[in-house]
C-alpha cells in the first residue's frame, strides 16, 4: 500500500523486514520441526509478494517519476511497465527453486531476496542523495529511466541464469571453511557503517564477484 501511495522510501524498508522474517522463518521451522510441503509453497508465495511485486512496483513507480521517461505525465506509463518483469522473473525463480533438487547448499542464479534488496535500496539511496550534495550525483541513476530499465532488466535475468552463486548458511566458525560468508559479512558491516544504503548494491555485486572467484558447487 505504501509503495501504490508513492512511499516507495517506507516500502523499501519492509522489504529488509520481509528479508528478517524469511531468514527467521525457515529457522523457527527446523528448531519446531514442522517442516512441511505446504509450508515451502506458501513460503514461495509469500516471497513472490515481498520479494517480487513490491520491487517491481518500486521499480514503476521510480520509472514513472524520471523525468525522461517516453511519455512522462501519462496516467499509465505503458514502457515504465517493463519493471514487472522483476515478478515475473522471480516467480520464475522461486518456480524453479521448489524444484530443483541441486540447490541445497549453494544457489543457481540470483536468490530472490538479494534481487530485492537491491532494488529496493534505490529510493533509498534516491533519498539519501537528496540530502547530501557529495552523494547527489547517485540521482543520474536513480532518476533515469534509461539506467533503471537496464538495472530491471538485468538484475531479472540474473534471476534465472545459471551462474553458482553460495549460501550464506555458515558450515562452522572455521574461516578456512567459511572464507566469502566471513568477507561477505565483515565487508558488508564496513560499508553499511561508511555508506548506509548506498552499501546496499556494492554487497549484492560483491557477493556475486565472490560466487564467481570461490565457485561453489551445486
Amino acid at each position: 500500500m505504501l509503495a501504490l501511495h508513492d512511499r516507495i522510501d517506507f516500502a523499501a524498508y519492509f522489504i529488509a523486514i520481509a528479508a528478517l522474517f524469511d531468514f527467521m522463518d525457515g529457522m523457527a521451522a527446523r528448531l519446531l520441526h514442522v517442516k512441511s510441503e505446504i509450508g515451502k509453497e506458501l513460503d514461495s508465495l509469500a516471497d513472490v509478494v515481498s520479494f517480487g511485486v513490491l520491487p517491481g512496483i518500486i521499480m514503476y513507480q521510480l520509472m514513472v517519476a524520471s523525468p525522461n521517461t517516453p511519455a512522462a505525465g501519462s496516467l499509465l506509463s505503458i514502457f515504465s511497465m517493463i519493471a514487472f518483469i522483476i515478478p515475473i522473473l522471480s516467480a520464475v525463480r522461486l518456480a524453479k527453486f521448489n524444484l530443483d533438487t541441486r540447490q541445497t547448499t549453494s544457489f543457481i542464479g540470483l536468490p530472490v531476496p538479494a534481487n530485492a534488496l537491491f532494488l529496493g535500496s534505490l529510493p533509498l539511496i534516491k533519498m539519501q542523495a537528496g540530502y547530501s550534495d557529495s552523494l547527489s550525483w547517485l540521482t543520474t541513476i536513480t532518476d533515469n529511466y534509461y539506467v533503471l530499465a537496464i538495472i530491471a532488466i538485468g538484475m531479472s535475468l540474473l534471476l534465472v541464469s545459471k551462474i553458482p552463486l553460495i549460501s550464506l548458511k555458515f558450515h562452522n566458525l572455521k574461516f578456512a571453511d567459511n572464507k566469502p560468508q566471513f568477507i561477505l559479512v565483515v565487508f558488508s558491516a564496513i560499508a553499511f557503517a561508511l555508506l548506509t544504503f548506498t552499501a546496499i548494491p556494492l554487497i549484492i555485486l560483491l557477493y556475486i564477484l565472490l560466487s564467481l572467484i570461490f565457485k561453489p558447487t551445486p
